[in-house]
């Protein structure tokens, strides 16, 4: 069988045996579907591209310690070590998006919202894509007041956190910090209180 039709775990067996062109057969399988998900994410080539090299930095750096379960799915695998990585990419605040800065076309405003939602988290998935329910709209009434503010004139007035940081007089990063401090209030408050959100 030519080498370029072999299924992925034999690919990575001839690899982890010396056989470097197993993984660019690999890569090349592989790498289009991988950076379209990276790139999705965050929204930006530069990045993208960095993300992506580092995602198959790991994987082989992992493939090499013998730390791959050959039991899983290759790509499903590498899938996840490109979402973790943009996650860490997100946390860290020095590579954080600049808030509001204009493109040609689109505003590039950083919504904290949709890097939460990154995280396996389905109160993340209700406020950001669907109605926020009457529930929550009642927790968001016990947080504090700036923080129930910036939830409100977000998600519930659609306001962008330039317009929230000019009304309220703070600036964007205060907007932003108030609104990553209302999450993690308000799923403190769900897990504390057993709440289920449901579809309304």
């Amino acid at each position: 069988m030519a080498t370029d039709k072999l299924a992925d775990q034999q690919l990575i067996r001839n690899y982890l045996e010396g056989n470097d062109y197993s993984f660019e057969i690999l890569l090349k399988r592989h790498q289009d579907r991988v950076f379209n998900y990276i790139n999705k994410l965050v929204k930006n080539t530069d990045v993208a591209n960095d993300v992506f090299q580092d995602t198959f930095i790991k994987v082989i750096s992992t493939l090499k310690r013998g730390m791959y379960n050959e039991e899983g799915k290759f790509l499903p695998w590498v899938m996840r070590i490109a979402h973790n990585l943009v996650i860490d990419y997100f946390r860290n605040s020095s590579k954080m998006p600049i808030v509001g800065r204009k493109n040609n076309s689109d505003s590039d405003e950083f919504d904290i919202f949709q890097i939460l939602k990154l995280e396996d988290c389905t109160v993340e998935d209700e406020i950001v894509e669907g109605q926020i329910h009457e529930d929550l709209r009642a927790l968001v009434e016990l947080l504090p007041q700036e923080q129930r503010q910036v939830v409100k004139m977000r998600h519930f007035m659609g306001m962008s956190f330039k317009d929230i940081a000019d009304s309220s007089d703070v600036s964007i990063n205060t907007a932003l910090g108030r609104m990553r401090y209302a999450l993690i209030n308000l799923r403190k408050m769900i897990k504390e209180n057993d709440i289920m959100l449901t579809v309304s």
